[in-house]
């Protein structure tokens, strides 16, 4: 089994992990937090090292529905105040920093 790194930071959220492991061909699914208030809010996740830059990969729409571009999806729980992002059929060129936020 090979192992690929990941790194989430959040912009206005907290990610409960800083660095993940997934398999390649598997998926990998990451959350973030928020505090109330921001429920009505477009949550998005990016990928590149600089958030200024980075490629938003999906976004949702400010709803709780969940929201499919490609292999990534994002949902939001608003009662929660989480948001998970998932990204499927990993693979090497996927290692990258990733960015949850609001």
């Amino acid at each position: 089994r090979c192992m690929l790194d990941f790194c989430f930071l959040g912009h206005f959220s907290t990610s409960q992990e800083n660095t993940v492991r997934g398999t390649a061909a598997g998926t990998l699914t990451v959350s973030c937090v928020y505090k109330s208030g921001w429920e009505s809010y477009s949550k998005w996740w990016c990928r590149g090292k600089n958030w200024h830059s980075c490629r938003i990969l999906v976004k949702t729409t400010g709803s709780e529905q969940l929201v499919t571009k490609g292999r990534a999806s994002i949902q939001d729980n608003h009662s929660r105040h989480i948001f998970t992002m998932t990204l499927e059929d990993l693979w090497y060129d996927d290692e990258d920093t990733y960015w949850c936020g609001i």
